[in-house]
């Protein structure tokens, strides 16, 4: 793989010129994962939200950053071309990276005692 090559970051804002949309240069090593379901109903996003979940708080336990390329799902044409076809995976539900990325200071969050009563 090329390790030049750019990748589409979102433009939120910026007027629709799509011959000058955002993109970055990737890292040197880009881990990118893909996940899906072998059919395409309710129940499957169900299933497909309760991996990513998993997904998203292993890689918080773990230290790892994460960043969701939803773009390419969002046209039914690019969203068949991402999947491989030599898997089982039918219907691709999300795109997305993993990797350490620069140190970071936790989200601020409100004491369980505020938003949680035990009777």
């Amino acid at each position: 793989r090329q390790h030049d090559v750019k990748v589409p970051v979102r433009d939120f804002g910026l007027p629709r010129d799509t011959h000058r949309r955002a993109t970055a240069t990737f890292e040197e090593r880009p881990q990118l994962a893909v996940l899906g379901t072998e059919t395409d109903d309710p129940a499957d996003w169900l299933r497909a939200g309760q991996a990513m979940e998993r997904i998203l708080l292993v890689a918080t336990r773990d230290g790892l950053a994460t960043s969701m390329m939803s773009q390419p799902l969002e046209w039914p044409e690019l969203r068949s071309m991402a999947r491989d076809p030599a898997s089982r995976m039918g219907f691709v539900h999300m795109v997305f990276r993993l990797g350490y990325g620069p140190p970071a200071a936790p989200t601020p969050r409100r004491p369980v005692t505020d938003v949680l009563t035990v009777v």
